[in-house]
């Protein structure tokens, strides 16, 4: 007789989670990720990268499912390479927001991931990305950043903090966007309203799960709406503290394979 899984989706950030350092899923990950498939639970990967940054990591993990990509804006079928909904930012009020964030803090360096499956990374002069890895095309100036649809933008300040950048951004923003810090040197605006946790309750919905069946991974405030609708919420060794005072259990660092680590105790290892 079968006996369902204690969690039926297992949900992975991908940078500061599931990623080692240097871009790579580790053997032990790998293994205990296949084990969890193996008692029925099914991976879903939730990330603050558009679709364009992560296929080569799909085709290299073969995996198939769904996939909440760019804070909840898009949800994409890796099986089919096909994307099932995207929200786009509307580009009128992200530049209105970067205005207000501006005025109350003074000039900020800003890139965008465009909609699409396809969509480019844009980066204004100045900015530079977290990411080195991840593809990005340089601009000559900002306006060239709104040329076509947008799914986010993000935004770096030469001297304020990540907090205090997100804090005052917060403080200005409103309801033009929501405001996010998604790693070191990464704030960003995303349609207001949208967030991991409104994508999560999407690819929960597509798939007939229940998201409360769900243990979640993560290491940013921008796994905060992930953790409010999972049912295990767990943060890794070195977590924003936010991250760590929602969480229900800290594991150890994405490059001593934290995720691996819980994962081998609620399935087993092979």
């Amino acid at each position: 007789m079968f006996t369902p899984p204690a969690y039926a989706l297992v949900a992975t950030d991908l940078d500061g989670t599931l990623l080692r350092s240097d871009d790579t899923v580790s053997a032990r990950s790998r293994a205990a990720l296949a084990r969890a498939a193996s008692a029925g639970a099914r991976h879903l990967i939730v990330t603050g990268r558009p679709v364009p940054g992560i296929r080569a990591l799909l085709a290299d993990l073969a995996y198939d499912g769904l996939v909440v990509c760019g804070q909840g804006t898009q949800l994409y079928d890796a099986g089919s390479g096909r994307m099932l909904s995207s929200v786009p930012l509307d580009r009128d009020l992200a530049d209105a927001a970067l205005g207000k964030i501006e005025a109350e803090v003074g000039p900020v360096f800003a890139a965008v991931d465009q909609d699409g499956p396809e969509g480019r990374t844009l980066i204004e002069p100045g900015y530079r990305m977290p990411h080195p890895t991840l593809p990005a095309q340089r601009t000559g100036h900002r306006a060239e950043l709104w040329e076509a649809p947008v799914i986010k933008v993000l935004v770096r300040h030469p001297g304020l903090t990540d907090d205090e950048l997100a804090a005052a951004a917060r403080a200005v923003v409103g309801d033009l966007a929501t405001v996010t810090m998604a790693g070191p040197g990464t704030v960003e605006l995303a349609p207001y309203g949208v967030d991991k946790g409104t994508g999560f309750a999407l690819a929960a919905e597509a798939l007939g799960l229940e998201p409360a069946g769900t243990v979640a991974f993560g290491d940013m405030p921008n796994d905060l709406p992930l953790f409010r609708r999972a049912g295990h919420r767990v943060a890794m060794a070195g977590a924003h503290a936010e991250l760590r005072a929602a969480a229900d259990e800290i594991t150890l660092s994405n490059d001593e394979d934290g995720v691996a680590v819980v994962l081998e105790r609620l399935f087993g290892r092979e």
